[in-house]
This record gives C-alpha cells, structure tokens and sequence, in this order.
C-alpha cells in the first residue's frame, strides 16, 4: 500500500524500482492493436468481394458462417460471436489507448511544445491516429453493434444498409478513420518493437512509413471502390424491387 501512495506521487516506489505494470499494458494494447490491425485489412479484403459480384460476397458469407456445415439458419450467430469477440477486444484497446491521451490542458501544452521542439513526422502521425481513435471508438462500435445484432449478412441486406438513412456517409468517415488508424497503428508497432531494424534503422524507418501510405491509400481506394458498389446494388433493388420485395431479399440467402 505503501509502496503504491510513494509510485503515484514519484512515479517509482520507496525502493526506487518502478512497477512493470505500464508495459504490461503497453504489450496488451500493442497485441490487441495488431490483432485489429491485421482483422481490418482481412475484413476489407473480404468486403471487397462485393466488386466480383452478389454471388461472389454471399459465398464468402455462407463459408465464414460455417455454412458448409449445416444449412440451419442457427448458423447466422457465427458472425454474432465474432462481432462480439472483436468489438471486446476493440473495447481493451481502446481502453488502453486512452491511458496516454493529454485530458487537461498541461498535459496538452506539454505534448504541443513537444511536437513543436521536435518537429517529427511520427508525433503528427500520433496525432491523427489519436484523433480517428476518437472517431472510430464511437463509429467503429455502432458499426460492430449493427452486425452482431442483425440476422445475418448478404450483399442485399448490406446494400440496403449503406443506401438507406445516408448511412454511406456513416461508412465513409469510418472508411477513412479505420484505414488512417490502423495503418498508422501497424507502422508505428514496427518501430516501437524494432520488429524490421536490420543494419540501419533510419533506413528502415523510412521505408515503413512508405510501405505504411502504399498500403493505406491501397485499402482506402478499395474500400471506396466496395462501398460505390453497395451503393450501386441499393440504388438498383430500391428503383427496381418494391420495399417489401427488398426487405424480404436482404434478409433471404441463397443457399449454396
């Protein structure tokens, strides 16, 4: 107890070592971070299959949901449990990142006089992945909200989604938030953990953060590309397919 009342005045303890816990934390959130990291570039490889057609996204739904399995309409709760799964894990993170966000105004000046002495590239990076973790803490949550809690997935149910109530707005702003986010998240691991150093580190540093944008603006191009076609199929089944038709339909899969 002692020891715990001298580290929150110092910052170490009465026998001047300092507690391991700050990097304990440090690892989970750099886990959770690349668990996330790594989900979103497979969840927008898999939303993207949306280019090649209904036929070719529904397939993908019916194997993620282990319909290969069993045809019972039961299996719709797979994608409910990795919805959950993620949006815990996207919570964790989230929690943590908060620990080193400036919450009153020292705390502020000191990270903009600090950015300004500095005038690194890597503190702006902070910056915008600090900023569209706020964005994405609330966007990123409704939208895993919204999956775990609907009947299920279809390029029709998803179209209608995105075309109905300006929602491609919602999915825009997330798209551009989750993108910036995460790849500044991943390269910035890299650097913490000095997972690809080798012999010159500037050198790698510097051909990281190029690999960081090529990748960013490769998935953001992508993720454009997927929700003009969503937007494109809810266009087409709202002018052509009366509500209740549409209704039913997004709702309804193909068995395959």
């Amino acid at each position: 107890m002692v020891n715990t009342t001298i580290e929150g005045y110092l910052g170490k303890r009465a026998d001047c070592k300092k507690s391991r816990l700050p990097a304990k934390l440090d690892l989970i959130q750099s886990g959770t971070g690349l668990f996330l990291g790594l989900f979103m570039w497979a969840h927008m490889l898999f939303v993207a299959t949306i280019l090649l057609g209904k036929d070719a996204f529904n397939t993908v739904v019916h194997i993620m949901e282990l319909r290969f399995l069993s045809s019972s309409p039961y299996m719709t709760y797979a994608t409910t449990v990795v919805a959950c799964g993620v949006l815990i894990i996207f919570f964790v993170h989230a929690a943590l990142g908060m620990r080193k966000m400036p919450i009153n105004w020292r705390q502020w000046r000191l990270y903009r006089g600090h950015a300004t002495r500095m005038n690194h590239g890597d503190t702006s990076l902070w910056w915008i992945q600090a900023c569209t973790g706020f964005i994405m803490f609330f966007l990123g949550s409704a939208h895993l909200i919204i999956i775990a809690t609907s009947d299920g997935l279809s390029a029709d149910m998803s179209s209608q989604r995105v075309f109905t109530h300006l929602m491609w707005l919602f999915y825009l702003v997330l798209l551009f938030s989750v993108e910036l986010h995460g790849g500044i998240g991943l390269y910035r691991l890299c650097m913490k953990w000095g997972w690809f150093d080798g012999a010159n580190p500037k050198e790698t540093r510097a051909k990281l953060k190029k690999a960081k944008w090529v990748i960013s603006v490769f998935f953001l191009v992508l993720g454009l590309l997927s929700l003009a076609a969503f937007l494109k199929i809810g266009y087409y089944n709202f002018n052509n397919i009366d509500g209740n038709s549409w209704q039913t339909s997004a709702y309804t899969m193909e068995a395959k």
